[in-house]
């Protein structure tokens, strides 16, 4: 009998602990907070539907509330639904500020664009409306919940049933939208994606796989000696070199576009933190930069883009600068643990380059002394060393669905049908290697800035998967795209009209118990014209 009691008490216990981390039935569970899941929560809690937000990060947003306050809109014309509503509340913040409505705008000449919204910004602003967003729409939000990517998807009959994170909570749900730039839940439930670049004739494409030709942006447009020892091939070759070819023309690969951190700087002195210089700072890792300014380069501030209060978001820029080509290949499908040391490996490259143009005697002193007036804004990304919170992971797994968005569909030389949005943005890759060419000078390969040719729609197909995979998952961020398509579709207002999108398929799905397969394109087409949103021109 003693026995028979303590078997039952041990079961008791083990129940307990489970049912407090197991979260009621919820209609949708997004995982992912940055811009996209965000949208996506706003606009299904507005049509009724419970919604968890969960996510790894503590801060709102993502890149927008992360640095990227120079908005890449294209044609904002076709920016509708909540993400013009989330720019016209970012001026709304400004307006109330009298003192910048009337003194600062010029800093930002982008401020009279439009009449109703903003599209640059600090960092901080984003992120305050992202939080008031989230609370004037009571969403429930999970900080620091990370997805347990090896068992934490239960999957049957087609339809995910819940998804467990690490720390043990358990979130069932009738339908989920993966809004991750890393497209980790979509992967974990066993959704298929691609990593890399697709040769061309995978799509009949023409700008998808290597392109030497093509990689005229961001390159060394000035000669520069990739050796230890200049002219000595036989001396190995200086630090983020690989001593390969760039690869057949035209053919596809593993690799992918650079990241970099979106800096927020500025000049004010009493707003302004220095450099900091690493701890394990080498400047050989900058060698290659610094002969390219011993050759007579010195467009190094050409990407300081101006957001209000003197501040800027900075980005890549020339030949060598903060994008960190080629040392991110294995973060799409590394673990958590592998990512944490390629972002940190980032970050200290990042801020060794700053650190090494502002105060490093190999460095030229004009340079030296342009760059010291900068620093890292004060009052910006206050719990993290004034360091943006998230990297900008530019591009990583891609879904494969049963129809995938191309270069050819961006051109609109083939129809794209059942649009839910449009993107219209540069065909924008950055580089994705650097190697010796055949003179044995150095040279990037990967970027290509190519305009599609105005707007485009975006398919409702792009962000389903394959029926047979799955019908309750939506990808508004890692959705069915080619790599060259995708340079495009990346934006972050392109984000939010996709979260918008899936978080509306989501609500027609589980109102009529529909796979997201099964749902009629006019009911959402419809449904999304009422939201403000733009289909078509």
């Amino acid at each position: 009998m003693v026995n028979f009691f303590n078997k039952w008490v041990h079961i008791i216990f083990l129940i307990i602990p489970l049912a407090a981390c197991t979260t009621p039935k919820t209609d949708l569970v997004i995982y992912g907070n940055n811009s996209s899941g965000i949208a996506a929560a706003v606009v299904a809690a507005r049509q009724g539907l419970s919604v968890v937000l969960v996510g790894p990060d503590q801060h709102l947003g993502g890149l927008t509330a992360s640095g990227l306050g120079w908005t890449d809109s294209g044609n904002k014309s076709v920016i509708g639904g909540l993400a013009r509503e989330f720019y016209q509340r970012v001026k709304s913040e400004y307006v109330k500020d009298e003192t910048w409505k009337y003194e600062k705008k010029e800093e930002c000449r982008l401020f009279k664009a439009d009449q109703d919204a903003v599209w640059v910004f600090e960092p901080h602003v984003a992120e305050k409306v992202f939080e008031d967003l989230v609370a004037e729409n009571s969403i429930r939000v999970l900080r620091d919940h990370w997805l347990d990517r090896e068992n934490g998807v239960v999957v049957k009959n087609g339809r995910i049933q819940s998804i467990r994170m690490l720390n043990g909570r358990i979130l069932s749900g009738k339908m989920f939208i993966d809004a991750t730039y890393e497209g980790d839940l979509m992967a974990a439930a066993g959704v298929s994606y691609a990593v890399g670049r697709e040769g061309n004739e995978r799509y009949q494409e023409t700008l998808n796989g290597v392109n030497t030709k093509a990689a005229i942006y961001h390159n060394f447009d000035l000669p520069v000696d990739p050796y230890l020892t200049p002219g000595d091939s036989t001396s190995g070759l200086l630090p983020r070199i690989h001593n390969a070819g760039p690869g057949e023309e035209g053919s596809g690969d593993n690799r992918i576009q650079a990241y970099c951190f979106r800096m927020c700087l500025t000049q004010v002195t009493e707003n302004q933190v220095p450099f900091p210089k690493p701890e394990n700072y080498d400047p050989l890792q900058y060698e290659l930069l610094a002969r390219y300014l011993d050759a007579g380069y010195r467009r190094l501030f050409q990407k300081f883009d101006a957001i209000p209060n003197r501040k800027t978001d900075t980005n890549n820029y020339g030949g060598f600068s903060t994008d960190n080509i080629g040392m991110n290949y294995g973060y799409p499908d590394g673990s958590f643990e592998e990512r944490a040391a390629i972002i940190k490996e980032h970050e200290e490259y990042q801020k060794g380059l700053m650190w090494f143009l502002a105060n490093d005697p190999r460095v030229p002193e004009d340079v030296r002394l342009q760059m010291s007036s900068w620093g890292l804004a004060k009052d910006e990304f206050l719990d993290n060393h004034n360091w943006p919170h998230q990297i900008y992971v530019r591009e990583t797994r891609r879904m494969v669905s049963d129809f995938v968005m191309t270069e050819n569909h961006l051109r609109r030389t083939v129809p794209t049908p059942d649009p839910i949005g449009m993107g219209s943005y540069n065909m924008d890759s950055h580089h994705v290697q650097r190697y010796v060419d055949k003179n044995g000078l150095a040279r990037n390969e990967g970027d290509v800035e190519v305009s599609p040719g105005g707007p485009y729609p975006i398919s409702y197909r792009a962000i389903i998967p394959k029926k047979e995979e799955l019908q309750n998952l939506l990808v508004p961020v890692c959705l069915s795209s080619s790599h060259i398509a995708y340079g495009s579709i990346r934006m972050e207002p392109v984000f939010m009209i996709l979260g918008q999108a899936a978080a509306t398929a989501a609500a027609i799905a589980i109102k009529n118990n529909y796979s997201v397969q099964n749902i009629d394109y006019d009911t959402i087409k419809k449904l999304l014209q009422d939201q403000g949103m733009i289909l078509g021109l």
